[in-house]
């Protein structure tokens, strides 16, 4: 590698290169510093001619790997240097030329996606999620939490926002293994139709309620929002517009309104960018982990909800919840780490744990975060403080006539 490249690149930390014959080469000073470990010099030319894709291919090939500090070390000395790897005026241009067909997303494509990286393999999920399987960013309201404590706070911090009474009727977009479903029903006394587009977490959701004595309170079907008829007090929708597809940002929020209640409240829960609109989601994670992706900003969002006429009644953004989530997930995915090697292959752990690791150093390091935006057709549908969402108040379903009486 030349040196005076690497130069430019790493103004902040210590990268040292380690190549096979047992020469090193170091570049910077001081902290973060991260080791990386080649296979051979081949691998230089490989990671030069794409680097965005190439970084994590090779490391799913073998071709180079961590020394001391692990991936995390890695993926924080290119966080502190993020701003020396943009991309060139010609490359921006290129990538502006196709992003929209890259991200347009329609109902064909969207099952497609979904496929692709829900339906893997439900036991997969099972050993690395918690027992709820909740495959979103956790909420953690103590240091000490679990995780399986830090999702049921975000399940019971969601729910509040939706201000529920008993028998009202609640559309979940995008449920995955029905875990906020089967919540709303038990907790809330509410009827909850929940759509996906997997099968596997399809047949997982159905076979929950049958457990829980649910089924006829929660229903679930295999359906592209897109389609939906209905009229519902409450629209929830959790960690699904990621996969949206910036194209369809209109779409999406003119099916909020028109499937909302005129007094009727809606959660939006993504993940998002502090920063102005991306040239696109980062292309080794479009690739492999979620094709058809996008994560937006909000300066992407409020135009399209502005035109559907809703209010946004509330804004929360949720800073490195996530970052603890995915370390909680990681911990676990390594723990049975064998398991996956021996079922799905060890090219196949290595491409999870970058997605992990990654994932996770975006959020502590990076400009990623998470969006909760509350939405509604009337100015008073919601309480006009938060008071209603932390304390010993009792929102359960034989308890709603306090927060009918706010405002």
């Amino acid at each position: 590698m030349k040196k005076r490249f690497l130069e430019r690149l790493f103004t902040r930390g210590t990268l040292t290169v380690h190549y096979a014959g047992g020469q090193t080469l170091c570049v910077g000073s001081g902290q973060p510093e991260a080791h990386v470990h080649l296979r051979n010099r081949k691998v230089v030319a490989r990671l030069f001619a794409n680097p965005e894709i190439a970084f994590g291919d090779a490391y799913m090939d073998g071709d180079w790997w961590p020394g001391e500090g692990g991936l995390q070390a890695v993926f924080a000395l290119y966080f502190a240097n993020a701003g020396n790897f943009a991309q060139g005026r010609a490359m921006a241009v290129a990538r502006r030329a196709v992003r929209g067909i890259v991200e347009l997303n329609g109902k064909w494509r969207s099952e497609r996606n979904v496929h692709h990286h829900y339906d893997i393999d439900n036991d997969l999920f099972q050993h690395f999620l918690d027992e709820d399987m909740q495959y979103s960013c956790a909420y953690w309201e103590t240091p000490d939490a679990t995780l399986e404590q830090a999702q049921q706070a975000k399940l019971r911090h969601i729910a509040r926002k939706l201000c529920l009474s008993s028998g009202q009727k609640v559309l979940d977009i995008g449920c995955g293994w029905g875990g906020m479903a089967l919540y709303l029903a038990r907790e809330y006394d509410v009827e909850v139709t929940g759509l996906t587009l997997s099968d596997d977490q399809l047949a997982h959701a159905k076979k929950r309620a049958e457990a829980h004595g649910l089924t006829r309170r929660v229903h679930f079907l295999k359906e592209d929002y897109r389609d939906h008829q209905g009229e519902y007090d409450a629209i929830v929708s959790v960690g699904m517009f990621e996969h949206v597809g910036r194209p369809q940002f209109q779409t999406y929020f003119d099916q909020v309104a028109r499937l909302l209640k005129p007094d009727g409240r809606s959660l939006i829960h993504t993940i998002g960018r502090n920063a102005p609109p991306p040239l696109d989601t980062r292309g080794w994670i479009r690739k492999h982990i979620f094709p058809g992706g996008y994560v937006p900003s909000l300066s992407e969002m409020t135009p399209c909800i502005e035109k559907t006429g809703m209010d946004v009644a509330d804004m929360e953004i949720w800073r490195l919840h996530y970052a603890r989530t995915l370390a909680a997930w990681n911990q676990r995915f390594q723990a049975c780490r064998s398991i996956f090697a021996d079922k799905l292959g060890e090219r196949f752990c290595r491409m999870w744990e970058f997605y992990l690791l990654g994932c996770e150093a975006s959020f502590r390091y990076g400009d990623s975060v998470v969006f909760q935006v509350q939405l509604s057709h009337a100015n008073d549908a919601v309480p006009i403080t938060r008071d209603y969402l932390y304390g010993d108040h009792d929102l359960g379903a034989s308890n709603r006539d306090a927060l009918d009486q706010t405002g």
